[in-house]
């Protein structure tokens, strides 16, 4: 076994799973169709006294009489029999075993916290390791496991830890609508063997991961775990969302994975002194990962913007202004540039660079980018799509993949990190067949395949990308600008 255990839960050459069944009501259904549908190329054998055989699989009475060793176990039984299973482990040469099964702690009943408290001393027993119980598990596309459908089967540098299952798959859902694309993930739930600390840990020596999260309720050792992610925070970017902030979100962390949730006054001030990149959202938490995957290293904070019509021009500079930003103006050499193309604007036009100033004109938003690209003055470019155009159809299609094209570009040039706004609708399904709707999901699609982060907003963007400059910052020593 390896000397970290997470490597061999990872790279398992057999899967075991208990309580298998042909049942879609069944989770052991669907813990077994994810390992055939991703890919998984161990073996696979499905566990239930009463199958002889599901989805084309010899299924066995119990895993005794598995003909061979199984390295993980992914347990869908109910927890009256886990302490009996984890016996049965130690005959296969069981290394880990993944408790989906849960109403135990979490509970507060006596009764099933004893039964918890047994699970660990009978794996204890016998070096078995444990993930759980009460959670979903494991995603890894490099290795064909996961535990819900429709994830992607590409992998990515995003490595995560989540105790809770369903906001592990909300974020795994709405990340990849981002382009981003992930390692591994584990969700973890009541933590009672390995746990948060143990995570980041193996994240930090991964060499597929380059990017951690972490969605934490509460840690079983405060103070090991603060050490381990001021340690880790110095090599890798960590992302962090604390679940349990409120008095409420505390009661609800306590039965959802029996974790005890501290004051977040404390918790925020010792996760900042870490270096951690605190989230206050799932959104947020997104807005980093796009962030830090899709834009390099940034110290400085001046500013270029261009595009989009004069109102939005007006509020964009507000914004990153009151984010912290330099909405520097620009330079001479700049608007001696433009005044050979363009001298009817050339001492008009400013940074942000009005759109609608523009037109009739030979200068574009694309051409003021690249101009900024070029100069020193600038450390960041914000593109603006100019969907506020109050053009007719053909027009509007022609300036906003004008635009898209340019953007696409300036980013393949590498001179400046570059990213864009566009703006998303709430759309419901009368929408989505609509020209506007549909060729601005095409554009944001052409954006994201780009590898070029997209925000929604400017005050996301901004708030976003400060974090980041504030990272880095600190990484290298750099002071604030």
């Amino acid at each position: 076994m390896s000397a970290n255990p997470l490597e061999i839960i990872f790279q398992p050459r057999s899967i075991a799973v208990i309580g298998a069944s042909g049942d879609p009501k069944s989770l052991g259904y669907h813990f077994l169709r994810h390992l055939i549908d991703y890919g998984y190329r161990g073996k696979i054998y499905p566990v239930n006294p009463k199958l002889k055989e599901v989805f084309n699989l010899t299924a066995y009475p119990n895993l005794g009489e598995v003909p061979d060793t199984v390295d993980y176990v992914i347990c869908c039984i109910s927890a009256s029999k886990v302490v009996e299973l984890i016996s049965e482990c130690s005959i296969r040469g069981v290394k880990a075993v993944h408790l989906f099964t849960g109403r135990l702690s979490e509970t507060g009943r006596m009764e099933a916290i004893e039964t918890e408290r047994q699970i660990l001393k009978k794996a204890k027993e016998f070096n078995i390791r444990l993930i759980g119980p009460n959670c979903a598990g494991l995603y890894y596309p490099g290795g064909g496991i996961s535990f819900s459908y429709d994830f992607p089967k590409d992998s990515g540098f995003v490595g995560a830890f989540f105790q809770s299952g369903g906001a592990a798959t909300e974020f795994i859902r709405y990340a990849s609508l981002r382009g981003i694309r992930f390692s591994k993930i584990i969700s973890y739930g009541n933590a009672i063997d390995l746990n948060e600390t143990d995570f980041l840990q193996y994240f930090s020596k991964d060499k597929e991961t380059k990017i951690i999260l972490g969605y934490i309720e509460g840690v079983k050792d405060g103070r090991t775990f603060l050490n381990m992610l001021k340690s880790v925070a110095s090599i890798k970017p960590v992302i962090i969302i604390k679940g349990g902030r409120s008095n409420a979100g505390i009661r609800s962390a306590a039965s959802h994975t029996a974790s005890i949730a501290g004051s977040i006054d404390i918790w925020e001030t010792a996760l900042k002194q870490s270096g951690a990149v605190l989230a206050e959202s799932m959104d947020d938490m997104i807005d980093l990962a796009v962030a830090f995957s899709f834009l390099p290293e940034i110290y400085k904070t001046h500013v270029g913007i261009a595009g989009g019509g004069g109102g939005r021009t007006v509020l964009s500079a507000d914004e990153w202004e009151e984010a912290g930003f330099n909405v520097v103006p620009l330079p001479d050499r700049i608007r001696n540039k433009i005044r050979e193309v363009a001298p009817d604007i050339w001492d008009w036009i400013g940074n942000p660079g009005d759109r609608s100033m523009m037109e009739g004109s030979r200068f574009s938003t694309g051409d003021l980018l690249e101009m900024m690209s070029k100069e020193t003055d600038f450390d960041l470019l914000i593109a603006n799509v100019t969907d506020d155009a109050p053009f007719e159809k053909e027009m509007w299609i022609h300036t906003i993949r004008k635009e898209i094209d340019d953007f696409i570009d300036i980013h393949r040039s590498r001179a400046k990190p570059l990213a864009v706004i566009l703006r998303t609708a709430d759309l419901g399904i009368s929408h989505s067949e609509n020209w506007r709707w549909e060729f601005i999901a095409e554009q944001r699609t052409r954006l994201i395949d780009a590898q070029i982060p997209v925000f929604s907003t400017f005050s996301r963007a901004a708030k976003t990308i400060g974090r980041l400059i504030d990272y880095y910052q600190k990484k290298s020593h750099v002071p604030s600008l």
